[in-house]
């Protein structure tokens, strides 16, 4: 049985977590961490990791880039593997997380849905075939809640695409301040806000003539959660290092 914390256990996507857990029978709620919100669980939630005197497998985080020096923290001193999944964190931090995992194992995707590490896997291999001929743009669509853009997922796309071409490109963000024509090295990467929109990810190969479009729609955020999960029981029996959604996508094909 794999004990989990669910850090931010009272926004929208640790209510998806606690319920995909209560789901399985191979892994249980410890307790939540979150200073907003009031307890509505069955398990006991702390308002800081400061107070906290249990020690769970593995910890899932879906809270926000500001609790992230003291979630290492707590991780690095009571050696506790983390599933981050938050998004929107600055170089440093990212910087932060790949040192940590020097220490305890640590899972970290902008996107935690089996189906847009397929789009990846696709638009990686879309690249190979057509990166040198066609123009490459990204559209991201999300809900009018989402304070970070472009979508970490987005720069997953844009990251993946970028190992498979021979001349590193330049990610574009915004067109408006650029008065010159599109050049050959640019991945254009948009983001629109609206309405309840869980997540849509398009990526867009025009080249003469003709467009080659794969897209991903995302139908509610319990794919994510249930991803999570999946990544946590993965990682409560690794090694220190870091991982991410290939590791284990190849691990549930052997």
């Amino acid at each position: 049985m794999v004990n989990i914390a669910i850090v931010g256990c009272n926004g929208k996507m640790g209510y998806f977590v606690a319920d995909a857990v209560l789901k399985r029978d191979d892994c249980n709620v410890m307790f939540g961490v979150d200073a907003f919100g009031d307890n509505k669980y069955d398990f006991k939630v702390y308002k800081s990791f400061k107070d906290i005197d249990e020690k769970p497998d593995v910890m899932i985080d879906f809270s926000n880039p500001v609790v992230l020096d003291d979630m290492l923290e707590f991780a690095l001193k009571n050696s506790v593997p983390c599933v981050i999944c938050t998004t929107g964190y600055s170089d440093e931090q990212v910087k932060k997380i790949k040192v940590a995992s020097e220490k305890i194992a640590v899972f970290y995707s902008g996107n935690m849905s089996l189906g847009i590490n397929l789009l990846i896997e696709l638009t990686k291999e879309a690249a190979k075939v057509l990166g040198n001929q066609f123009d490459i743009e990204i559209v991201e669509k999300h809900h009018n809640l989402k304070v970070d853009a472009p979508s970490g997922t987005a720069l997953m796309i844009a990251d993946g695409i970028s190992e498979t071409l021979k001349d590193e490109p330049q990610y574009v963000y915004d067109r408006h301040s650029y008065r010159r024509k599109r050049s050959k090295n640019e991945i254009g990467i948009h983001s629109v806000r609206g309405g309840s929109i869980v997540g849509e990810h398009e990526v867009i190969f025009a080249g003469h003539d003709e467009v080659v479009t794969i897209s991903h729609q995302a139908q509610s955020k319990e794919v994510f959660a249930v991803g999570s999960v999946n990544a946590a029981v993965f990682l409560s029996q690794q090694k220190c290092g870091m991982y991410n959604m290939g590791n284990l996508l190849s691990a549930k094909l052997k």
